[in-house]
C-alpha cells in the first residue's frame, strides 16, 4: 500500500458519520469510520477512483484531490 493509501486509509477510519454530516444509522458498523463509499461522496470521486487511491493503484491524484478542496475532513 502506498503512503497516500496509508494516510486515506487511517484518516478514513478515525472519522465517524456525525463528524461530517452523515447520520449515525441504527445498523451496527463492520469496520470503524466512515465506509469508502461515504467517503468518496464526500471528496466528489467515484467510488472507484477512491479504492484506487487507497489501494496504491492510482498514484497520481489529480490537483483538486490532492488538495483536498471537496473533503477537508481528510486534511490533518
Amino acid at each position: 500500500m502506498s503512503s497516500l493509501g496509508e494516510f486515506l486509509r487511517n484518516r478514513r477510519g478515525r472519522l465517524r458519520p456525525e463528524q461530517v454530516g452523515l447520520p449515525p444509522g441504527n445498523r451496527r458498523r463492520q469496520t470503524p469510520g466512515l465506509r469508502r463509499e461515504e467517503l468518496a461522496t464526500l471528496a466528489g470521486v467515484s467510488v472507484d477512483y477512491y479504492i484506487r487511491l487507497e489501494q496504491g493503484r492510482d498514484t497520481r491524484p489529480s490537483e483538486a484531490v490532492g488538495r483536498g478542496d471537496e473533503c477537508p475532513e481528510l486534511s490533518e
